[in-house]
């Protein structure tokens, strides 16, 4: 009788257990004296003792993915800046909603675990969970033959943070007059890849472009910006936020607005950059498709009452654009020329 072990089917335990040695101090590098129990547990232990400190403490969560960046990143052996944009996609999720992160989680699956992969993926997770004062509290590495392709893998991730309840984003009284005011991006961010991918399927990754002043695997695999940093000291002045991802500025900026408000961005407010140009001329996209799946250039967006315009711009430390203004409507995003 023929003998099997787990070996045999495709799973590798040693090859787990080398991954999280690799990934062992960088995990340990974003821990805070309230992780009381991380890497190695059943489960990952916090304390939120502080949260004893605040008047009316609520907790926001959010999962998220990479999509199908994550397929151009394994094209070019690129792993780590995937780590960061999971986690800043999901920092800035909760960020709209005025809160602050506590901890996060990571799930990476894959058909056959390389270690030293694995643990540049969340290497880089640990990098960005340090930036933002986050803890990588655990995870999972899974290795599943059958279910995905050979050399194929995926990242997702569970963000927990905190705010006070008076402070939840947005708030009550948005109204028409308001402006709103666009943050750039670093890139795509992690939105739109599946139609990034069929327009550049038949130019190679490693091609330079010298509109871009890179090639396209730079430009494209340029990692998710955090805007935690230039904005949490910031939220008290603003009174919503809205976070440019999948679905463009015609669908995100609608989920904050009330019933009898449109937002009408200003075409031309703010310097397109050409890597959009050079996506949309490839593949000859039409330009209400442009600002419905991509950011644009423009990766978060603040609404602020006008009078707080000067202000707010003067305290983040890089250049902003006045993209808009509310108007009366019926929660609908509208472009105008």
């Amino acid at each position: 009788m023929k003998k099997f072990d787990y070996a045999s089917s495709g799973v590798d335990i040693d090859a787990g257990n080398r991954a999280v040695e690799l990934m062992k101090d960088a995990v340990k590098s974003t821990y805070t004296p309230s992780v009381l129990a991380g890497i190695g547990s059943f489960g990952g232990l916090f304390d939120i003792s502080v949260l004893k400190e605040m008047q009316a403490p609520v907790l926001v969560a959010s999962t998220d993915g990479v999509g199908t960046k994550v397929k151009l990143a394994s094209s070019v052996g690129r792993y780590r800046g995937i780590g960061h944009d999971i986690v800043n996609h999901c920092i800035n999720d909760i960020l709209v909603q005025g809160a602050s992160p506590l901890f996060f989680m990571d799930y990476f699956a894959t058909s056959k675990l390389n270690p030293e992969q694995t643990a540049d993926v969340v290497t880089g997770i640990a990098e960005a969970c340090k930036e933002s004062g986050a803890a990588l509290l655990g995870g999972e590495t899974a290795e599943m033959p059958g279910v995905y392709q050979a050399g194929e893998f995926d990242v997702a991730g569970t963000i927990i943070g905190v705010l006070e309840r008076a402070d939840i984003l947005p708030r009550k009284n948005i109204k028409a007059g308001d402006i709103l005011i666009g943050l750039k991006s670093s890139g795509p961010h992690t939105n739109g890849y599946s139609l990034i991918r069929k327009v550049f399927a038949d130019i190679s990754l490693d091609t330079f472009f010298p509109e871009l002043n890179s090639t396209l695997a730079d430009a494209l695999l340029a990692p998710h910006r955090s805007y935690f940093p230039v904005l949490h000291s910031l939220l008290a002045e603003v009174k919503a936020l809205a976070h440019i991802t999948g679905g463009g500025f015609i669908e995100n900026i609608p989920r904050i607005l009330p019933d009898d408000l449109d937002a009408k961005i200003q075409i031309g407010a703010w310097p397109v950059p050409p890597l959009w140009t050079l996506i949309q001329q490839t593949g000859n996209i039409a330009a209400e498709e442009m600002y419905r799946v991509f950011n644009m250039g423009i990766g978060m967006v603040l609404i602020v009452d006008k009078d707080s315009v000067s202000k707010i711009q003067g305290l983040i430390p890089e250049t902003t654009f006045v993209i808009g203004e509310l108007i009366e409507g019926n929660k609908k995003t509208q472009f105008v020329s």
